[in-house]
């Protein structure tokens, strides 16, 4: 009696743990047999998921570190002519209407098109970048209107060697209060 009722705990036991053990199983693997498979998003689909309408960037610095990512996804990446557009649009709400009104769409699309090809003929890729500190930020007036100057340094790769490329940008805030980019230029040269 004492045998058989050991034996019985065991067999008990050992039905318990397979149980649990199953169960556990099949928790953890249910969202991959339930649906579709989890599919990793690229840069560029993390990029352009942002609704600038709905959550626009709300400091110069985020302004700035935005137009970094989408810059580094023009660059870098593999993407569509239709994603290459929508990259296109994307970058240009963090422009000011004025540089926007600069060139037509036409044009502005065949210069990105000519600088990106340049770029990955000569093999450049953009490793990095560093926005200035928030505390760095210099806020001044002009014309009675908000302004912004911050720098970016860009970490540029062609061949073995990273080479710096420290950008000044100037921003201004718009009448829904988003800072815009007015301009950048190249400080080193």
């Amino acid at each position: 009696m004492k045998r058989s009722g050991i034996v019985s705990i065991i067999i008990t036991c050992v039905i318990l743990v397979v149980v649990i053990g199953g169960f556990a199983f099949f928790l953890s693997h249910k969202s991959r047999t339930s649906g579709e498979e989890a599919v990793e998003s690229t840069a560029v689909q993390k990029v352009l998921q942002k609704d600038l309408e709905r959550n626009y960037p709300p400091t110069p610095k985020e302004v700035v570190k935005y137009f970094a990512e989408i810059t580094k996804c023009f660059y870098n990446e593999e993407y569509s002519e239709e994603e290459l557009e929508k990259l296109a649009t994307q970058i240009q709400v963090l422009y000011d209407e004025a540089l926007v009104a600069n060139k037509s769409e036409d044009d502005y699309m065949q210069d990105l098109r000519s600088e990106i090809a340049s770029m990955k003929e000569n093999k450049y890729t953009i490793v990095g970048y560093e926005v200035s500190p928030s505390t760095d930020v210099e806020f001044f007036t002009e014309n009675e209107e908000s302004c912004a100057r911050l720098y970016c340094n860009f970490y540029v790769k062609q061949g073995a060697g990273n080479v710096p490329s420290l950008e000044q940008f100037v921003l201004r805030k718009d009448e829904a209060g988003h800072w815009k980019i007015m301009g950048w230029d190249l400080v080193n040269k």
